[in-house]
């Protein structure tokens, strides 16, 4: 398993954490996802290291951005 934390920006709310984890999940690959809107601390377990350009698509699907 792997580890990653990400920061994304503009999110402000439930529904904001619910559209980075929905895209971010859809990554193949992924097992978990937990966001901190507060902080914009997004942190992915994965069974093998992401792309970084995909977690950014996805972040930008959801219409948000990686800091």
């Amino acid at each position: 398993m792997t580890t990653e934390t990400y920061t994304v920006t503009g999110m402000t709310c439930g529904h904001c954490a619910a559209s980075v984890t929905e895209e971010i999940s859809e990554l193949e690959g992924v097992e978990n996802v937990d966001v901190v809107v507060e902080t914009g601390a997004v942190t992915v377990t994965s069974t093998a290291p992401l792309d970084a350009s995909a977690v950014r698509a996805a972040v930008e699907e959801a219409g948000y951005a990686l800091a």
